[in-house]
């Protein structure tokens, strides 16, 4: 029993999709970290210099202030963190836009790797090869319907 649940994951394991996916977590999480620094050293200091140098990430509504008594913080305070919302709304906007980006670019190398006819992008052996099928069976189309005689309807 054991074995055979190893030889299935071995199997499910191996499949080119599964790889894909981890390579696409190693690069997601490496991404993460460059988009994180994009914007808190990039994009928010700007931000903060147009709001005369306030720290956006520290923004907060506070709902319930702490109180002390006798150097003792009695209730803990209370707040709304909504400059955080705003660095989280700046990440989902630059990681959307580059993955956009990413995305038009392979598409764009999908396209010409597809064409055999465009010769700036290797194109597949399966994809050529059905392109060759193709135009030898136009061919064949095109010699049968030659040869017809006019009283053929086919």
């Amino acid at each position: 029993m054991a074995f055979k649940l190893i030889q299935e994951f071995k199997e499910f394991a191996v499949k080119g999709n599964m790889i894909d996916i981890a390579i696409g977590v190693i690069i997601g999480a490496a991404f993460n970290k460059v988009v994180d620094v994009l914007v808190k050293e990039i994009f928010l200091p700007p931000l903060s210099f147009l709001t005369d140098g306030i720290n956006l990430e520290n923004k907060r509504i506070i709902l319930r202030h702490a109180a002390t008594e006798n150097g003792i913080t009695k209730p803990e305070e209370i707040a709304i963190g909504y400059g955080k919302l705003i660095e989280a709304g700046v990440d989902f906007l630059i990681i959307g836009f580059t993955v956009f980006l990413i995305v038009k670019l392979m598409n764009t190398i999908r396209k010409r790797a597809e064409d055999p006819n465009d010769k700036r992008e290797t194109t597949p052996k399966d994809i050529e090869l059905l392109s060759r099928m193709t135009a030898l069976m136009e061919k064949q189309v095109q010699l049968l319907e030659g040869r017809k005689g006019p009283g053929d309807a086919r």
